[in-house]
């Protein structure tokens, strides 16, 4: 069956409660579980993911804490290793955060519809070029082209565009149910939003961790750091960021940064701890081009 049989459009009543909708179901007692369990497996393959560097993360965490808040959400490695009981989760990238809010909302629907698309080069770009109309076939569209594209990558073009080549073999599975409940049921108590990062910690107050994990480049330690930088997240958002962390903390919050290892990153958090770390590049196309690449964390 190709994608527009799936008539997503036709689906059952979907609530209208949109990215924001806090729910108050208490979370399972699953302290650690999708580490242990799961080994800490992704719902999807996000650049600059921390599966790998939660050996390191982990220790900077307070023990006890009021709310988490999570403004650069992406893969969400350290959410789902803490699964703190009140969270709030965010985003700049819309389409991921509604896959999120889908999968917590609808995780059958999305089970049911997903194996429904084929596993083939030419269904592969039929996908990419459907525009679905309801947010769960909106998912269902991210989750399969997340699972297939080349090497994992979400890319957009200018026009905002997702245009990453299909990359897969055919035996690679589309669909995990029991991986979509389990993250279904820990983003359950979760309240999840898409933004700016600053209005999503706006309301973070004494005793509230807040976790930073901005975009940034590992691949340039030379001059052209900044520029290069400047494509995925602007030198004015990182200064905008240090600036909000420094209040966070004054304001008796407990902050941690991941960035760049860069004297020009370690110069705008120099009211915090800093610590370097090590890990392999993940992203590179081929084992040849993966390398040790150092990033660094900040905390109060």
């Amino acid at each position: 069956m190709n994608f527009s049989e799936c008539r997503f459009s036709e689906r059952v009543h979907i609530r209208n409660e949109g990215i924001g909708m806090k729910l108050q179901t208490p979370l399972p007692q699953m302290k650690y579980a999708l580490v242990d369990v799961e080994n800490n497996k992704p719902l999807i393959r996000w650049a600059g993911g921390k599966g790998l560097l939660l050996k390191h993360i982990l220790p900077h965490t307070p023990t006890t804490f009021n709310r988490y808040y999570e403004p650069f959400f992406g893969g969400g490695a350290l959410f789902f290793a803490l699964q703190p009981e009140n969270a709030l989760l965010s985003d700049s990238n819309e389409e991921l955060m509604n896959c999120y809010v889908q999968i917590r909302d609808h995780p059958e629907d999305i089970i049911t519809l997903l194996p429904l698309l084929e596993n083939t080069k030419e269904a592969y770009y039929v996908v990419r070029e459907s525009v679905p109309q309801d947010a769960v076939g909106r998912a269902v569209r991210f989750l399969y082209l997340m699972k297939l594209a080349f090497n994992g990558v979400h890319r957009v073009n200018a026009q905002g565009h997702f245009n990453v080549p299909y990359g897969r073999t055919r035996n690679t599975p589309i669909c995990d149910p029991n991986h979509i409940r389990l993250i279904g049921a820990l983003l359950s108590p979760a309240q999840l939003s898409h933004g700016d990062f600053e209005i999503a910690v706006s309301g973070a107050q004494k005793g509230d961790f807040v976790y930073f994990d901005p975009p940034y480049t590992v691949a340039h330690s030379n001059n052209g750091f900044i520029e290069y930088n400047a494509s995925i997240f602007s030198w004015e958002d990182q200064i905008r960021l240090a600036t909000v962390a420094q209040k966070l903390a004054e304001r008796g919050c407990k902050v941690l940064i991941s960035n760049a290892d860069h004297a020009s990153i370690h110069a705008l958090y120099d009211y915090f701890q800093s610590e370097s770390i090590s890990r392999a590049s993940t992203i590179a196309a081929s084992n040849k081009h993966r390398r040790q690449i150092t990033e660094c964390l900040f905390h109060n």
